[in-house]
């Protein structure tokens, strides 16, 4: 349990070339600038801050950090970035996928960045290679886009019945398009039909689920959005009154109730971030550190959700998880 003044230190509130920006600092800031809100996002801060106390940093004592925090608000994340700069931070800990992290490349090109995206950060300009990133940002690849269908034919394995899939998604997020195109093309090849709901707020995600229920698709997929990630029990409760199975891409929704996930561990991601931002206050340069690709997928099964819909787990699909909640 974290103890009151714990969570307030958890949650407080031009630079000069590199590495000069360090050593002129006595105590040097590590700014994090997230999409979500801190009360949703204190787990994956904790392995953020797990990752710097392993390489020997901690915030109070050799380093400090400057949490910014735009809560759901994409406008806000150009001038929050701006607002690190000018505190000149050592180095930029972008959190909630490409949105944060482009909106930092826009905002510095001699502040280390140190990113965790779901898409190719190749593709979006974030760095010239994997291997070699070449400018001022590095970090971590979280995978989203390539995971959909691997999602979709979860689902299905659970759902065989489900003639169409919804897919629940948020316009304002940069990889939506493609992640909404790329399940369009995965249904098609498994002979199924998408309905895209799109959402950004509490009360857009409360009215794609009536216009779910006016449209009866036999699943639901939950698109990446960390925006959905910090609203999941909404999204779970939802799920539940509406009878509906769905899968998700975190395992912070099985655990709050949701039937299933799919992906990447974020807390291990955050812990890597940490780590390469810890290097980088020590003097490595950010061009030199290789972009992390995480290559574990987890499956994470609720059966305590599938009982109470009456939804049966197919054995085969029980034999793969490598979580069941019960």
């Amino acid at each position: 349990m974290i103890e009151r003044r714990e969570f307030i230190a958890l949650f407080g509130g031009p630079a000069a070339a590199w590495p000069l920006a360090v050593q002129a600092q006595e105590r040097p800031i590590v700014g994090f600038l997230s999409i979500a809100a801190a009360d949703s996002f204190a787990h994956l801060v904790a392995g953020f801050r797990r990752g710097l106390d392993e390489a020997g940093f901690f915030d109070g004592r050799n380093v400090t950090i400057e949490y910014r925090w735009a809560e759901g608000q994409y406008g806000q994340l150009p001038s929050l970035a701006a607002d690190l700069v000018r505190r000149q931070v050592a180095v930029i800990v972008t959190s909630g996928g490409d949105n944060p992290a482009l909106a930092a490349k826009a905002a510095t090109s001699t502040i280390p960045i140190v990113f965790n995206v779901g898409d190719d950060p190749v593709k979006i300009g974030l760095v010239a290679s994997l291997a070699h990133p070449g400018g001022n940002a590095t970090g971590v690849n979280i995978f989203t886009i390539e995971l959909v269908e691997k999602r979709l034919g979860l689902l299905l394995d659970v759902v065989p019945a489900a003639g169409s899939i919804a897919l629940l998604t948020n316009p304002n997020f940069a990889p939506a398009a493609a992640n909404a195109r790329e399940a369009q093309l995965a249904a098609h090849r498994l002979g199924r039909d998408i309905v895209v709901l799109k959402a950004s707020t509490p009360t857009e995600i409360d009215a794609a689920f009536d216009e779910m229920q006016q449209a009866r698709p036999g699943a639901l997929l939950v698109g990446s959005d960390p925006i959905f990630n910090s609203r999941r029990e909404q999204i779970v409760e939802l799920a539940a009154r509406h009878a509906i199975p769905a899968i998700y891409e975190w395992r912070e929704f099985p655990q709050a109730g949701g039937l299933m996930s799919y992906g990447t561990n974020l807390v291990e991601a955050y812990r890597l971030q940490g780590s390469y931002a810890g290097r980088i206050l020590k003097g490595a340069k950010p061009a030199e550190l290789p972009v992390v690709q995480l290559s574990k997928f987890g499956l994470i099964i609720n059966l305590k959700t599938a009982n109470a819909v009456g939804l049966a787990i197919p054995p085969a699909v029980l034999a793969i998880a490598d979580e069941v909640i019960e």
